[in-house]
């Protein structure tokens, strides 16, 4: 499994358009294959910073993903708004347990 957590800021004014631009490619994402977990997220204490946690069942899922169409298309829409370089990191994991 290959985890990636995407950190990013905006000014406190752009953080809802660039949480509407995540969740609507969410939808076609969490469509693509191995794609576990796509899920946009706002930092309660502090109103310019932004997260995307993203779940792919391998690192091949998440490269085909970022070599999609769609993943540009939000970069377009996304880079202009984040007032610094956003910050990815990514984890090769092993699930441990899942919700009973």
């Amino acid at each position: 499994m290959l985890i990636a957590i995407v950190t990013f800021k905006t000014a406190t004014a752009d953080r809802p358009k660039a949480i509407a631009t995540l969740l609507d490619e969410g939808r076609t994402v969490r469509a693509m294959p191995g794609c576990i977990r796509f899920q946009p997220l706002a930092d309660p204490a502090d109103d310019m910073q932004t997260a995307l946690l993203q779940e792919w069942f391998d690192e091949a899922a998440f490269a085909a993903y970022t070599a999609s169409p769609g993943f540009a298309d939000v970069g377009v829409i996304l880079r202009p708004l984040m007032t610094e370089p956003p910050v990815s990191r990514r984890f090769a994991a092993s699930l441990l347990a899942t919700p009973d």
